[in-house]
């Protein structure tokens, strides 16, 4: 395994080898059950373990108040990009700040529902930065605020969170889910595709407080309704259960590493070693405004088009793969999430100041 190469892919993302080597060892026989988990019931008690554990794990994680339910469900970030305004919106307005790719599907989906107010945007230029709090144009009667945490093509984050009152706060998370500390007491909905910073692609966390959950109208299908999820612990029908277990493992993995905080640390020492360099190179150029530089997604250009091939190519070759831009913006882009060690970061770096010296 030590032949593996550096995965900078931003999604679906690198995984730790521990975790996949555990469940390379239980694939054929879970807990002395004789079957695999991929082929056990969801119903079955060695199911149940599993799907409880990992959400009281998220929950001592993130620190999760109880006023709060964990559910895990399918269809990405894309479903609730339109679940959300289905049950929170209808009619409506909802105040969405537009800070990227992911913000605008969001959006998009949003005003099928009711009315949109872009409170903020940072697409003048081109998504390189976050909207100051004080500049938010946020609605007072307003059904919830939105926003991408972390964007994962342009490189940027929030810092910072915005001040909503009683206004509910909703955020995409995906792309940085367990990778700093944050107040969950302050969000009324955090939704996440795993696949990118907590497990493999086919689940979806979503935390939602107990208000908004009483906010969910009746009328709607029962698998687009919260609360048929909340009710059910995830188990209404059948779950991914294998990506179940797999988010179970990564936040096993995560509390020996010392939890959230811990790989914090350690999450803005790797980004710092990449942006030193961009702030210290000719060459190299982060396109990301330093204040909101993501420290999952590093996003940078090199001096041509041309040079980037080049770039990636070689990067290939010497072991460091998905360094490709996102198709939408081009240029290069290094996603090292929770699981990307920090040598690995270490050997990019020495790998991009070998390639500078030598263009």
């Amino acid at each position: 395994m030590k032949d593996r190469p550096y995965n900078l892919y931003a999604g679906p993302a690198i995984l730790p080898l521990e975790v996949m080597e555990q469940a390379r060892e239980e694939l054929l026989d879970y807990a002395g059950t004789g079957l695999s988990i991929l082929e056990s019931s969801h119903r079955s008690p060695g199911y149940a373990e599993i799907n409880d554990s990992a959400r009281e794990d998220l929950r001592e994680l993130l620190g999760v108040p109880e006023s709060h339910s964990i559910l895990f469900l399918q269809g990405g970030a894309s479903l609730q990009f339109g679940m959300i305004p289905m049950n929170f919106l209808r009619g409506g307005k909802a105040d969405y700040v537009n800070t990227g790719a992911w913000a605008k599907k969001a959006i998009k989906e949003a005003k099928i529902f009711g009315e949109v107010n872009i409170a903020a945007s940072s697409e003048d230029r081109n998504f390189c930065y976050i909207p100051a709090l004080e500049d938010l144009k946020l609605s007072p009667d307003a059904d919830y605020v939105h926003i991408c945490s972390n964007e994962t093509i342009g490189g940027i984050r929030w810092a910072r969170f915005p001040e909503t009152g009683e206004v509910p706060l909703v955020a995409d998370m995906s792309s940085e889910i367990c990778s700093r500390v944050i107040d969950v007491s302050k969000f009324d909905l955090i939704y996440a595709g795993a696949q990118k910073n907590l497990g493999p692609a086919g689940v979806t966390v979503v935390i939602i407080s107990d208000p908004m959950l009483k906010r969910c109208p009746d009328g709607l299908t029962t698998m687009l309704d919260y609360r048929t999820h909340a009710e059910k612990d995830s188990n209404y029908n059948t779950p991914p259960v294998f990506s179940i277990y797999i988010v179970g493992l990564v936040l096993k993995w995560l509390k020996r590493r010392g939890g959230v905080a811990a790989i914090e640390e350690v999450n803005n020492r790797k980004a710092a070693l990449l942006y030193d360099l961009f702030d210290s190179s000719d060459f190299y150029r982060g396109t990301a405004d330093p204040g909101d530089r993501s420290t999952m997604n590093v996003t940078f250009r090199l001096p041509s088009e041309e040079l980037e091939a080049a770039f990636i190519a070689e990067a290939k070759k010497a072991g460091f793969i998905g360094l490709k831009g996102h198709r939408s913006v081009g240029g290069c882009r290094a996603s090292i999430y929770n699981a990307f060690p920090e040598e690995g970061v270490k050997a990019l770096v020495g790998f991009m100041k070998n390639f500078e010296k030598e263009s």
